[in-house]
């Protein structure tokens, strides 16, 4: 029998779907809730016959999508469901979504406030409408469960791990695991050899991988450790916090606030945090567009750097995510910062590769650069069918 895994991926206000079989060649049904619980709220995706498809369901919640999206799955009946969680504190691999782990996860919500919440609105939907199937957690934070002491431990008092567990976690697991697999099998040696990744989007992180395992990662406690990202501001003092507060009299959750949603490209820029609109922006002259790009692809190179110290040699670097997959000038930009580490970016190739297409950009001397759309859903398949054993 080929099962089907519905994977849910839940936002705030967004709820992305798909259901993946395990034939490889069938076509992925999949889509896009978003605008929830306004009267934007729509539903757009590809049906089961591989035609697009755009729904108007206004003020819908994350229940009544899922119910919307599932009626349209009628003759295709998932085997199981998997979710991604951003965090599961110390939970380290997949597993069934018991009244044990939800806690967990609940629990660990102060580590990732913006995800959490947002992911066990996914896991209460689906758990009404298919009370009987499995229902598997895969946790953005399960990957980097291999790092070393020395890359995850804070320098801070000892207490402050062992009693409440503060140490660096990292994030994007699932597509980290997903492209270095694929990118070290394309260039003929599978989860071999040492590769730095960067999955840059909306949210954005970096990897070293030694012979297919995490040994250090850019994000840390919470995903507001590391790169500039759309609305996040990465590493900043850690006195920035005591130093606002003090000159502007702003209380730590205003503070907390401003560095989630209020920093990062849309901070720098004051424009937006969508890449696509700061170099459109950048091209028309803004100046504060060309610096928020320069920051973006210096801190990302600079983050490249640091966590190669943890590879005995580098093969090769992987760009993915919506940024790394399809904006060649932000690839050759941070290509551009790492010729100390011997890359070697060809222009031609890498203004030539197509979207959504995987290919080798780099110009024949020096690591590998590659470029390698992400599949997370296809990832979360995988650990959920081995979790529940369908």
């Amino acid at each position: 029998m080929v099962s089907n895994i519905l994977v849910i991926n839940c936002g705030s206000s967004s709820l992305k779907y798909a259901l993946v079989s395990e034939k490889t060649d069938e076509l992925r049904i999949q889509g896009l809730a978003e605008n929830l619980g306004s009267e934007n709220a729509r539903i757009k995706g590809i049906t089961p016959t591989g035609e697009s498809f755009e729904q108007n369901v206004p003020n819908a919640d994350h229940e009544k999508a899922l119910t919307i999206i599932l009626n349209g799955l009628a003759d295709h009946k998932p085997d199981a469901i998997g979710h991604r969680i951003v965090h599961g504190g110390t939970i380290s691999e997949s597993v069934l979504l018991t009244e044990e782990a939800l806690k967990r996860i609940q629990d660990a919500i102060p580590l990732a406030p913006l995800h959490n919440p947002a992911n066990l609105l996914g896991v209460k939907a689906t758990q009404t409408l298919f009370p009987d199937l499995p229902q598997v957690g895969v946790f953005d934070t399960a990957f980097h469960q291999s790092m070393p002491a020395h890359a995850y431990r804070y320098a801070v008092p000892k207490f402050l791990y062992t009693e409440h567990n503060v140490r660096r976690y990292g994030f994007h697991g699932t597509s980290h695991a997903f492209v270095s697999e694929r990118g070290s099998e394309l260039a003929g040696a599978k989860n071999q050899g040492g590769w730095l990744t960067a999955h840059l989007g909306n949210g954005s992180s970096t990897c070293a991988i030694w012979n297919g395992k995490s040994v250090d990662t850019s994000m840390g406690l919470t995903p507001l450790e590391g790169l500039v990202m759309g609305t996040r501001s990465g590493d900043v003092d850690p006195s920035l916090h005591n130093f606002i507060a003090t000159n502007l009299g702003w209380d730590l959750a205003k503070v907390t606030k401003m560095l989630n949603n209020e920093s990062g490209l849309l901070g720098l820029s004051g424009v937006s945090n969508d890449m696509r609109t700061l170099m459109e922006a950048a091209d028309n002259g803004n100046e504060d567009a060309v610096l928020a790009i320069e920051v973006f692809c210096y801190r990302l190179a600079k983050s490249l750097a640091g966590v190669s110290c943890g590879l005995p040699k580098i093969d090769g670097l992987i760009f993915t995510g919506g940024i790394g997959e399809n904006a060649a000038l932000i690839r050759e930009k941070t290509v551009g910062y790492l010729g100390n580490l011997g890359f070697n970016i060809s222009k031609e190739k890498n203004d030539s590769l197509k979207r959504g297409t995987a290919g080798q950009v780099d110009a024949g001397t020096g690591p590998q650069i590659w470029v390698v759309p992400t599949d997370e859903e296809g990832r979360i398949a995988q650990e959920t069918r081995a979790v529940a054993k369908v």
